[in-house]
């Protein structure tokens, strides 16, 4: 069993279930990807996995206890959450932004350590922020504010990661940079990772494992070969895909596609 699952999860906003009946393990010490249409509950799976949101019913279980009743220094010490365009304190520096990530480690005195420095530094110098450390995040760019938020996790040091569309605003070549960092976090320090991601090759290209859902329920999960294919596309997206082979990664991609039922649209 997997460090990281849910039984029978409920979601709801007000009398609305945005999640029914949610049954999911996270592979330990792999990446997940979870795609499927706007408004379908990928983000809102995720914030109720971090424990943002409480579910109605059922329950999200960490290390085989309920997170809901876990106390929140120790399950930040465990998993680390990146949301869609958090909100930044205004005059708030990169560094004392980052340093945040340190918060699960802090005594009462609040005063940081020379390990935790070291980690924070680390953590900039990795997302390539260092040289705004003394800039206010609000004056950076989309881009930028999104790598530290990114540093700010990695600083947290936990052995779950979980983002929410971590190359938001991002251009290509920083998007493939996020992705990179992660995949070698993954791969050298054997850190689990979940992200939910629109981009469908980036997400069957970073995968070990994916979950397609649709209308807050899962459509399909598994190896990426088992979900990137042009029925399961079909019935999450309503697309007709041409799915090929990635010749570098080897994995499959999405080369093009067209609305099923575009006539309906017009």
């Amino acid at each position: 069993m997997s460090r990281l699952f849910t039984k029978n999860l409920r979601i709801a906003y007000g009398d609305y279930d945005i999640v029914r009946n949610l049954n999911i393990e996270i592979p330990d010490g792999k990446i997940t990807t979870i795609i499927g249409p706007n408004g379908c509950g990928k983000s809102t799976v995720l914030k109720t996995l971090s424990r943002i949101l409480q579910a109605r019913a059922g329950a999200v279980y960490l290390d085989g206890k309920e997170i809901m009743k876990e106390l929140t220094k120790k399950i930040a010490r465990k998993m680390a959450i990146l949301p869609q365009s958090p909100d930044v304190p205004e005059g708030l520096t990169v560094v004392e932004l980052v340093s945040y990530g340190r918060f699960p480690y802090l005594s009462r005195l609040g005063r940081l350590k020379d390990k935790d420095k070291e980690i924070i530094e680390w953590a900039m110098e990795v997302t390539g922020i260092a040289p705004f450390r003394n800039r206010s995040v609000d004056a950076l760019s989309g881009g930028q504010r999104q790598r530290v938020w990114i540093a700010m996790a990695l600083a947290q040091e936990t052995e779950i990661i979980l983002l929410d569309e971590p190359t938001t605003y991002l251009d290509l070549s920083h998007q493939l940079e996020v992705l990179e960092l992660l995949n070698h976090l993954n791969k050298e320090e054997n850190r689990t990772i979940v992200m939910v991601i629109h981009d469908l090759n980036h997400a069957a290209r970073f995968a070990h494992y994916m979950v397609a859902m649709k209308e807050g329920e899962i459509i399909k999960e598994g190896d990426v070969t088992e979900v990137m294919t042009a029925q399961v596309l079909r019935e999450v997206f309503n697309i007709d895909a041409e799915i090929g082979m990635d010749p570098r990664t080897k994995k499959p991609v999405c080369l093009s596609y067209h609305l099923v039922n575009k006539n309906h649209f017009i």
